[in-house]
Parts: C-alpha cells; sequence; structure tokens
C-alpha cells in the first residue's frame, strides 16, 4: 500500500513537471521553477516539450503499473529505475534539487515495493 502510495506521487511529480516542461517553460512561472531567462526559455521551448513528453512517459508507465495492481510489479519497478536513473543524471548535470524532487521518492517507492509495504 505505502509502496503504491509512493508510485502514486512519483506519478503525479511527473506530470506536473510534464505541464511545466510542456505548457509553463516560456512563462514566468516556468521561468522560476527552472531559473530560465526569457530569451532562453523562448529559444528552447520546443526541446523542453520534448523533454516534458519523456517524462509523460514515465508517468504513464508508472500509471500503467499502478492499473495493473500486483501483476504490475515489474513494470513499477522498470519506471521507477528510469526516474531514479534519469533523476541522478539531472542531479549530475543540471543541479541537485533535482535528486529530491526525482530520485529520492523514486527510491523510496523502490525500497517500499522490494519491502512489500
Amino acid at each position: 500500500m505505502i509502496g503504491n502510495i509512493l508510485v502514486g506521487l512519483v506519478a503525479l511529480i511527473h506530470c506536473y513537471i510534464v505541464y511545466l516542461e510542456m505548457a509553463l517553460w516560456d512563462t514566468p512561472r516556468g521561468h522560476k521553477a527552472f531559473k530560465l531567462t526569457p530569451e532562453f526559455a523562448s529559444a528552447s521551448k520546443v526541446l523542453a516539450a520534448n523533454q516534458g513528453l519523456y517524462n509523460g512517459f514515465l508517468a504513464a508507465g508508472l500509471i500503467w503499473g499502478l492499473y495493473l495492481g500486483a501483476g504490475g510489479f515489474q513494470i513499477k519497478m522498470f519506471f521507477l529505475l528510469c526516474v531514479t536513473v534519469a533523476g541522478l543524471y539531472g542531479a549530475a548535470t543540471v543541479g541537485r534539487k533535482i535528486l529530491l524532487i526525482q530520485t529520492v521518492p523514486a527510491a523510496l517507492a523502490i525500497v517500499a515495493l522490494l519491502l512489500g509495504l
């Protein structure tokens, strides 16, 4: 139960990231969230939308795993591991904040699922 709640939380986080990257990137809210200048946000809007789409795939995979219930264990684990790796890479190349927003929740969900919580 706790594991599935954490999986759901990770999926929601990624749905919000999709919204930020695809809809809000070139707005004051997107600028603040990603520490962007208006010029850079405008120039990179298409790339951000593509990045948002990939985050959407991660969220969709996690939601699919939740939908499958107990039979979705491997799917949830696969997508949580993808989120963890992406978060580690993002933390190393973009900023440590990503570690807290993406990696830690995904790692906690992995541990909870492995422990059967």
